[in-house]
């Protein structure tokens, strides 16, 4: 099941309608995962309950979502293929989003490591011969530097899982509070774009948005912790 909501689904979803929307409308809608995965957690975990405090922390990451997306790219929405994009990446995030609460249930003492590289093999496997009746094969002659970047990504989203299926295992983790910080990609995507990409500058929007961002992850920090110390005192 997490080979087929986390890669198969997510990916071939997340990647087709990437390719249908402009990048900051494509942002947003990514960003917006934190409130999906809420929502999601909230109706299959009873334990998981939506809270005014994870309202206001998705309502301010949002806000920063967007900030930093309208300070790289003006929005552009409005075409059907568009929406289409949009619908495609939406239904990603809710695929995404049980994925997590999945992992989160049902693999305890599972080793996140098998879990990771079993679900990323087999549903990678499953992608490409999926891509072949539909792009056929590529017999194009690729630079090293792909070959490298292609190798660094791998090792990348492979850590990445790893360490983010330990984090859902733990206990007393709830999946909704833990997807809250994946507000602060943005926040490393524009970082790395100023130091990467040449041309790429700082904007007072863009800070803007990831002081708004900053914000919310310290009141979720704060809020999380004072409830731990209350239960451990209970």
């Amino acid at each position: 099941m997490v080979t087929l909501l986390q890669t198969v689904v997510n990916y071939t979803l997340f990647y087709k309608g990437m390719n249908m929307v402009p990048g900051a409308l494509g942002a947003v809608i990514v960003g917006s995962q934190p409130l999906v995965t809420t929502l999601v957690a909230a109706v299959i975990q009873k334990d998981d309950r939506l809270t005014k405090q994870k309202m206001f922390t998705i309502i301010l990451g949002l806000a920063g979502v967007i900030l930093i997306s309208a300070g790289r790219q003006a929005f552009d929405f409005g075409t059907g293929i568009e929406i289409l994009g949009v619908v495609l990446i939406f239904v990603a995030n809710i695929s995404t989003s049980l994925s997590n609460v999945l992992v989160s249930m049902k693999s305890k003492g599972m080793n996140p490591l098998v879990l990771s590289s079993a679900s990323l093999f087999m549903g990678g496997g499953f992608i490409f011969l999926l891509s072949l009746p539909v792009e056929g094969i590529q017999h194009n002659q690729f630079p090293s530097e792909y070959w490298i970047a292609l190798l660094w990504l791998s090792f990348m989203a492979a850590a990445a899982f790893s360490i983010w299926y330990k984090l859902l295992q733990r206990p007393g983790v709830k999946v909704s509070e833990l997807n809250m910080w994946k507000f602060i990609i943005p926040v490393a995507g524009a970082i790395l774009s100023w130091i990467l990409v040449p041309g790429e500058n700082p904007e007072w929007i863009t800070v803007a948005g990831m002081f708004i961002i900053t914000i919310s992850l310290i009141l979720l920090y704060r809020n999380t912790k004072d409830n731990i110390q209350e239960w451990n005192i209970e």
